[in-house]
């Protein structure tokens, strides 16, 4: 599959295997408007076919990570042919969640960089991503309650585990704005940094110089981990190791381990 280039999103695979992902909608913050929407899930589709990727960094050009939906949307009527929303258009999601939740379904690790404002819908895409990296001043925002809906682009699905159920609440209830700084004590950043495009492409030249069978058998067993029972992920656990032991990429990452040089692994 061909990336087509357009003026929404951007991709770019570094030598390291890492790709760059950036929302280049930045006259506009960012924002999601019908199609931004086709861009990113265009977006996700090539990167899932991509040989060669081992990391994901996704970030936004200009003043904002993403302001969430363009308010404009709102004046539009809807298109007579468009799925119900209740639909299931991209496996278990609609276009809406699929945009978010496609960073988690990608099998390799996703790290976004957030900075600016990420509101809404942007906050949610950016939960779909493994890791976080925020600025400290970034302004953030559960926003839909502000205009009368209900998070529904996989909020509730990817916070999860990351933020305690009372403070999700009141986020939630309220749509009160908070900082980079609060949404790591909250969950919702994994780390605060004043340049987090930089850090995250650090984390993500370092996730690509590891093992690419071995990254991508740990996002399958994260992926299970609070659905499954102890049970199910102590077998997924054995099973993924069977196929990561003893093959190339292994004892290459053990050889380089004790010979103190980087490693040559073979791409998936």
């Amino acid at each position: 599959m061909e990336f087509r280039a357009n003026d929404r999103v951007a991709i770019e695979l570094n030598e390291d295997g890492v790709a760059q992902v950036r929302l280049i909608r930045s006259d506009k913050m960012n924002a999601l408007d019908p199609e931004m929407f086709d861009r990113i899930i265009e977006a996700g589709r090539y990167l899932h076919e991509l040989k060669g990727v081992r990391a994901v960094v996704l970030s936004g050009e200009g003043r904002a990570f993403c302001a969430g939906l363009d308010l404009s949307n709102f004046a539009r009527p809807p298109e007579p042919d468009a799925p119900e929303l209740t639909e299931r258009t991209y496996g278990n999601s609609n276009k809406f969640q699929q945009v978010a939740m496609q960073w988690r379904k990608l099998p390799v690790p996703v790290i976004a960089a957030v900075h600016g404002v990420c509101f809404g819908g942007g906050l949610q895409i950016a939960s779909g991503a493994d890791i976080r990296v925020v600025a400290p001043d970034t302004r953030m925002a559960i926003m839909e309650m502000k205009w009368g809906l209900v998070p529904d682009m996989g909020g509730y699905a990817l916070w999860r585990g990351l933020v305690r159920d009372d403070v999700l609440r009141e986020l939630v209830y309220t749509n009160r704005e908070f900082t980079g700084e609060e949404a790591q004590e909250y969950g919702l950043a994994t780390l605060v940094d004043d340049d987090p495009l930089a850090r995250a492409s650090a984390i993500a030249s370092e996730i690509a110089n590891r093992n690419p069978h071995a990254i991508r058998a740990a996002k399958r067993l994260h992926a299970g981990m609070l659905e499954r029972d102890t049970a199910a992920i102590l077998l997924e656990e054995s099973i993924e190791q069977h196929g990561v032991i003893r093959t190339r990429n292994q004892i290459e990452a053990v050889m380089a381990g004790m010979e103190d040089r980087p490693a040559k692994f073979e791409d998936v």
